[in-house]
C-alpha cells in the first residue's frame, strides 16, 4: 500500500467523526495504542527538536523502505506521532520526499492545536522528510538497508 492509501485510510476514518471533541478522543486512543519506543531508543539522537514535550522518531531502512518508530511524554502528541507513523511508515524515501498533502488539515487536527503544539509538529513532519532524504542518498547509491542512522 502506499503513502497516498495509508492518508486515504486515516482521512476516511476520521471523516466519521462529526466534531474536534471525537477526532480529539480518537487522537487519544491511537496514542495509547503506540507501542513505547524502547528506552534505549528515547536518546537525544532520536529527539525531535521543537516539540513541547519530548517526542522521539527513530527510522529504519530495509528493503529500500523508509519505517518510523517513535513515542512522546504526552498523550495527545503520541497520538500524533502514532498518526504520522501510520502514513509515512512503509513508504519509499521518494514517496516520503514527493508527499505535499497536508492531510493533518484536512482531519481538522492542526485547527486546535496550539502555536507550540502547531510547531511541534513541523519539527516532527520535517525530521520525517530528513530520514528521507538520508535514505534517499543511501537509495540513490544502491543501498537499500540501513536498519540504525
Amino acid at each position: 500500500m502506499n503513502l497516498q492509501s495509508r492518508v486515504n485510510i486515516i482521512v476516511d476514518r476520521f471523516s466519521q467523526f462529526e466534531d474536534w471533541e471525537d477526532r480529539y478522543k480518537q487522537v487519544i486512543k491511537i496514542g495509547k495504542s503506540l507501542s513505547e519506543l524502547e528506552e534505549e531508543h528515547k536518546i537525544e539522537k532520536y529527539q525531535v527538536k521543537g516539540c513541547q514535550s519530548q517526542v522521539w522518531l527513530k527510522p529504519s531502512f530495509e528493503n529500500g523502505i523508509v519505517n518510523y518508530y517513535g513515542d512522546s511524554d504526552a498523550i495527545l502528541v503520541k497520538g500524533i506521532v502514532g498518526i504520522l507513523i501510520e502514513a509515512y511508515s512503509g513508504s519509499t524515501p521518494n514517496e516520503i520526499l514527493e508527499y505535499q498533502d497536508d492531510f493533518l488539515k484536512s482531519i481538522g487536527i492542526t485547527d486546535h492545536l496550539s502555536m507550540n503544539r502547531t510547531n511541534g509538529l513541523a519539527s516532527m513532519l520535517k525530521q520525517i522528510k530528513m530520514y528521507a532524504v538520508v535514505y534517499k542518498s543511501l537509495a540513490d547509491k544502491g543501498i537499500k538497508n540501513a536498519p540504525n542512522l
